[in-house]
């Protein structure tokens, strides 16, 4: 973490939370509006960040989506390629390249995702922040209107500003919705009547309700309270990591500007005017160092700059800074940690790429029906019952065939002897194995199966074969 000066530390100031009083009971934060040049830009990337988002269920790739993500039939498909529930070591290791570069990230650039891409950021700043203040104006006028008795105004203004909110709440439960299940699943859903689809209704009220309650309520406290990624900055942050800073060196001691008084003694850029407190969206003083409610949302250096302007001193007061540049006036970016991050990165991307070059388009898993041993037929054969579960990761349809590799064993499919695969199918299957009850020499073989992909094999399965000793007596 920072160094921080003892200056600038009111006592136990890390104690408790600016969104929680001393009674343990919620403090409502009021952020004043701030505009600036990282607001615009920060704007500007939310409206390109947020069109990604809404268009991103919609995008399809030969009449396949290029995101989805299926929880309930685990089925995965990220950049247009698939994943099953097969394919799990893929997606841990997908979680660890964006564990590392989550970590990397932040090592040298602090919690700017947070501020700038986090999509609670996104639609609690951008979207419903700015209904808010359209409505109910900044933030003494809020106030002001949440301490008035019920009037036709406060019905007025309140009860439009939640009609809004739950109209977007549903536009979003919609989108996440579309994500887990696909577009034409949810277009099915809500062309018909909720009995029709009462699972996927509920699903949709139910997240409708959730992002409703946090971003009208709960807000901030999703960021201090449930993200654990503001506690990882502990751990993850050095005196070189690159977070938005208080330049307390040039900044103390802080006073304010007094006309036509001689100060006793020299004061820093700082005229304690409060500003950056009255702008936070987590409501903490960033002049007492990097803590774990900043969210790097910027609001704190446009106001700063704002203020340095008008009493004419140089701009960046708070900044874009590691605790080096300010204590020393030196920046190093590229550490020992940054590199060692960099390199688990690097490892881990090049295994990723090289497990799926060489994963399999095709996986098939063979077991013993359950309950059963063998069958003597009159013929003098011994037959095994067995259930053969196909998952096709392609987009193409795919005929498949198993065929003992050891030629005293013969298959025989149950049902239709063609096995075909539509794309992205998975398919259920029986067939006997069948053996002369002559070649059996012991109780239980090991065998062989080769599966066939459109004629060609592509895999070897193992499994056992049981059945009585032929005896000649």
């Amino acid at each position: 973490m920072s160094k921080i000066n003892p200056n600038l530390d009111p006592e136990h100031f890390r104690d408790s939370l600016a969104s929680v009083s001393s009674e343990g009971k919620r403090n409502w934060i009021y952020p004043k509006k701030v505009s600036g040049k990282f607001y615009k830009w920060r704007t500007y990337l939310s409206w390109v960040l947020l069109a990604i988002l809404f268009a991103g269920p919609f995008i399809q790739v030969g009449g396949r989506p290029y995101m989805l993500f299926n929880i309930f039939e685990r089925k995965f498909i990220i950049f247009g390629a698939a994943f099953w529930p097969q394919d799990t070591h893929l997606l841990i290791f997908l979680l660890l390249i964006l564990f590392v570069f989550v970590i990397l990230f932040t090592a040298v650039f602090g919690r700017i995702f947070c501020g700038w891409a986090c999509p609670q950021t996104l639609f609690l700043e951008m979207v419903f922040r700015k209904i808010e203040y359209a409505i109910e104006g900044d933030a003494n006028q809020q106030r002001k209107l949440n301490e008035m008795p019920w009037n036709s105004e406060k019905i007025w203004k309140k009860g439009l500003k939640m009609t809004i909110f739950v109209i977007i709440s549903l536009m979003i439960s919609h989108l996440v919705m579309a994500y887990l299940i696909g577009v034409d699943q949810v277009m099915e859903i809500v062309s018909q009547p909720p009995s029709a689809h009462m699972a996927g209704f509920i699903g949709l009220m139910a997240f409708t309700g959730i992002f409703l309650f946090v971003f009208s309520w709960f807000r901030e406290q999703a960021c201090i309270v449930v993200c654990p990624y503001g506690r990882l900055q502990g751990v993850l942050l050095d005196a070189n990591s690159i977070n938005v800073t208080y330049d307390h060196v040039r900044g103390e001691p802080r006073g304010p500007i007094r006309k036509n008084k001689v100060e006793e003694a020299p004061k820093g850029d700082c005229i304690d005017c409060g500003l950056c407190v009255q702008v936070c969206p987590t409501g903490i003083d960033i002049r007492n160092g990097v803590q774990m409610e900043c969210v790097n949302c910027t609001a704190c250096i446009d106001i700063c700059d704002e203020v340095m302007v008008k009493v004419d001193r140089p701009e960046g007061l708070i900044r874009y800074a590691s605790d080096n540049s300010v204590m020393h006036r030196t920046q190093k970016l590229i550490t020992t940690r940054v590199k060692v991050y960099s390199i688990m990165l690097v490892v881990l991307m090049g295994a990723f790429i090289a497990l799926i070059a060489t994963r399999e388009d095709l996986a098939a898993t063979v077991t013993r029906f359950r309950g059963m041993t063998y069958q003597a037929r009159d013929t003098g054969q011994i037959s095994n019952l067995y259930e053969v579960s196909f998952i096709n990761k392609t987009f193409d349809a795919q005929k498949v065939a198993l065929v003992s590799e050891n030629e005293k064993y013969t298959v025989e499919v149950v049902g239709d002897q063609n096995w075909t695969l539509d794309g992205q199918a998975k398919f259920n299957g029986r067939f006997f194995l069948v053996k002369d009850q002559k070649d059996m020499l012991v109780n239980q073989e090991d065998v062989t199966l080769l599966l066939m992909q459109n004629g060609e094999v592509i895999d070897k399965i193992s499994t056992s074969f049981v059945g009585p000793v032929f005896s000649n007596q």
